[in-house]
């Protein structure tokens, strides 16, 4: 549905946008992942025909954004970081409004406003100015917007800042329903959870780059650390030390009196077999607890600073 081809944008001697490459078929959420000031929402700008790109190619449902903005615009449904509400009209009134702008009339525009005002739980609060609203019911409402004409590629860039955790809960509710229902889904975010939970393909960016980019797993299996076991109880040292020597299951990371880390280099697929190595060697364990490597850490390796530096 969405197919992304070394897209690059400079604005002045800044470098925003370097050389990104992605596609996003329909029916999958493709989410990319990074800090503030990543490039993420020059990225989203530049489909969404708000800026042009420097160089690269953009094709939606086949079309060629260069040749054809208009067509394909009518693909897109927008949910920019900024909410684009009119606060003196009520919730009816605003879907009103962007559904006229699609073209939508009559029972068609009704149907499908109060459909939208359901599945964002606004329905109660329908006729009601839109100043009245929170901030997590105005981030529904502008999600909403987005939707009204039934759009093949939908791109929300980070629509869950600065909300509370039961509107975070519908905003995504949302957006996994766009996906279930064929639509190809770009996600900005930040938030590693709402990454890992969410999406079901990812790219890591940084500094206008991505530098890595896959399934969950996919990116998981690029730190080439595998699990690591966290192992304490009443064993010495030297004992431990001797039990990981004989097993091809384990590797030593640090060991000490009482508690050892230490790595499993099959990751998940080998867990099984270190915790029978480890529950079969006679040592007296207390606790032992398993750190599966996680985007945080992958995102560490990848640019040498944490994902909220």
């Amino acid at each position: 549905m969405l197919k992304v081809q070394n897209l690059s944008k400079n604005f002045g001697d800044i470098r925003a946008v370097a050389d990104v490459s992605f596609e996003v078929a329909g029916g999958r959420i493709f989410g990319l992942l990074g800090p503030n000031g990543a490039g993420k929402t020059t990225t989203i700008s530049m489909i969404a025909g708000l800026v042009p790109p420097a160089q690269g190619s953009i094709r939606v449902d086949g079309i060629d954004l260069a040749t054809d903005p208009a067509a394909v615009k009518r693909r897109l449904g927008v949910v920019p970081q900024e909410i684009a509400l009119y606060e003196d009209l009520t919730a009816r009134e605003n879907i009103d409004f962007w559904g006229g702008i699609y073209g939508l009339r009559g029972r068609a525009l009704a149907a499908r406003r109060d459909e939208l005002l359901a599945v964002v739980g606004l329905a109660d609060r329908a006729r009601e100015p839109v100043r009245n609203f929170s901030g997590g019911m105005k981030r529904r409402l502008n999600l909403a917007l987005g939707l009204v004409h039934e759009p093949k590629l939908v791109l929300l860039d980070e629509p869950t800042v600065g909300i509370d955790p039961q509107a975070r809960i519908n905003v995504l509710a949302v957006v996994r329903d766009l996906a279930a229902r064929g639509a190809a889904v770009l996600y900005t975010t930040h938030y590693l959870e709402e990454a890992e939970s969410l999406c079901d393909e990812l790219a890591i960016m940084d500094h206008g780059t991505i530098h890595a980019q896959g399934t969950i797993d996919t990116l998981k299996a690029e730190l080439g650390e595998g699990s690591v076991l966290t192992v304490q109880g009443g064993f010495a040292k030297e004992t431990v030390a001797a039990v990981v020597e004989r097993s091809a299951e384990l590797r030593a990371l640090e060991i000490d009196d009482g508690r050892a880390l230490l790595n499993v280099p099959r990751g998940r697929a080998g867990v099984g077999a270190a915790l029978e190595v480890l529950y079969n060697s006679g040592l007296q364990l207390s606790d032992v607890t398993i750190k599966e490597p996680n985007l945080q850490d992958l995102f560490l390796k990848l640019t040498g600073r944490d994902l909220r530096d």
